[in-house]
This record gives structure tokens, sequence and C-alpha cells, in this order.
């Protein structure tokens, strides 16, 4: 098994762009688009809002979950709330690969601690999430391809990064 130590053994808090002390909705001047689901699991208000929300168990419970998403995704739009229709979409996104990561590794661990983080075999997982893991990833892309969230996503990025 390939030896690759996982990237959260080392994380630098300090210099992470995003904070748990911070209010995003009150200062989102502060936020940063990053990549992929960067800060996801930090940013409040809006992961006490989303967070709730975000299960794929099974393909229904997916399917719940990613609709009640993509719905606060376009009322975070409609409210002209980049930064939560941001947030929306890296929940979409992370539905997708922890899913995916259920599937590929059984219990979603890919690294085992016990003998120094080689990672684990893949394909002894639940078939049942790469189901669920398909019904996040059509939503995200959806969330992607709104025209209205592309053109503020691009103009963030621009001024604010």
């Amino acid at each position: 098994m390939k030896k690759q130590k996982p990237s959260y053994l080392d994380f630098n808090s300090e210099g992470y762009s995003w904070k748990p002390d911070i209010d995003y909705r009150a200062h989102p001047e502060l936020y940063r688009v990053g990549k992929g689901e960067q800060g996801v699991l930090i940013c409040e208000p809006y992961k006490s809002e989303i967070g709730p929300y975000w299960r794929f168990k099974t393909v229904e419970i997916a399917e719940e979950s990613s609709e009640k998403i993509f719905r606060m995704f376009k009322e975070y739009l409609k409210n002209d709330e980049f930064v939560g229709a941001d947030m929306s979409r890296k929940y979409l996104q992370m539905g997708y690969t922890r899913a995916r990561r259920y599937y590929n590794y059984k219990g979603g661990k890919k690294y085992d601690k016990e003998n120094g983080y080689t990672i684990l075999e893949r394909g002894n997982g639940d078939p049942e999430k790469a189901k669920s893991a398909s019904v996040f990833y059509d939503k995200w892309k959806e969330a992607e391809a709104d025209l209205q969230y592309a053109e503020m996503k691009k103009r963030w990025k621009q001024q604010k990064g």
C-alpha cells in the first residue's frame, strides 16, 4: 500500500484563509472562494444553516438533502448573497466527494492510522454510496452551471480572491 500522509495531520490553521470566529454574513469581504470544498466546515453562519441538511446515507436521503441544499443555493442567489451560494455549492460538492469516499473505502476511512497512514484498499465500501454520490454530483454541476452564480463567482474572485 502507498504511504501518503493525510494533509490534516500538518494542518496550519494560522495560515488557513477561513476562520471559525468570523461571521461571514456580517463580513463577506473576508471570504475567499478557494479550491474545491475549502472552508466548508468552518464558515459561519453558513455551516450551521446548510450543514444540518447535508446527508448521503441512502439515495433517498441524498436526493432530499441535495434538493434542500440546492434550494438554499437558489435562495442565497436571489438574496445576492454570494458567500451562502458558494458555501451551498461546496456542500453539494462535498456530498459527492464524501459519498464516493464511503463507496471506495469501507467505513469511509482512506488511511490506516495504525500503519503509518498507508492508503487502505479501495473497492470494499458501500455500493449505495455510489448512487448517493451521483445524486450530489448532478446537483453540484447544476449549481456550477448557474449563470448568475458563475458571474458572481467570477466577479468575487477578481475583486476579493
